[in-house]
């Protein structure tokens, strides 16, 4: 197995266990994945800091209820040992305002390696 393989299937690993966590709706379960000086990039509004989207992710889990959150066609067009850029697409079901709602877009996330392990430094969703 090549370093370049071995590195993709670590961060497909990553990523799934990333999205495994946000469909737990349990935001202690969503913060280890990202870094303190993270910036998000939401429709709604843009957030710097782990505590701003912290409060963002919270604020989802409350709108969208039952939301199951899933990454497709992950692409890695920057892949190094410690910075890697994914591309995917998402799609999302949940329960809106007592509605079954669902939607669909395109996501990039950087991730670092920092401490031994990887760390979503940027996500930017758009649908």
């Amino acid at each position: 197995m090549t370093h370049q393989v071995s590195l993709e299937s670590e961060l497909a690993l990553f990523m799934g266990e990333y999205e495994r966590a946000n469909n737990s709706h349990d935001i202690e379960r969503v913060v280890p994945f990202i870094a303190e000086d993270a910036t998000y990039w939401f429709t709604d509004g843009s957030y710097q800091g782990i505590d701003e989207i912290r409060s963002a992710i919270e604020r989802t889990f409350a709108k969208i209820l039952d939301e199951t959150y899933e990454f497709r066609e992950l692409e890695w067009p920057v892949l190094t040992a410690d910075i890697a850029v994914c591309r995917y697409r998402f799609a999302w079901t949940g329960v809106v305002d007592g509605e079954a709602r669902s939607g669909q877009g395109r996501g990039t996330n950087v991730l670092v390696r920092r401490d031994g392990g990887w760390r979503l430094l940027h996500e930017h969703l758009s649908s």
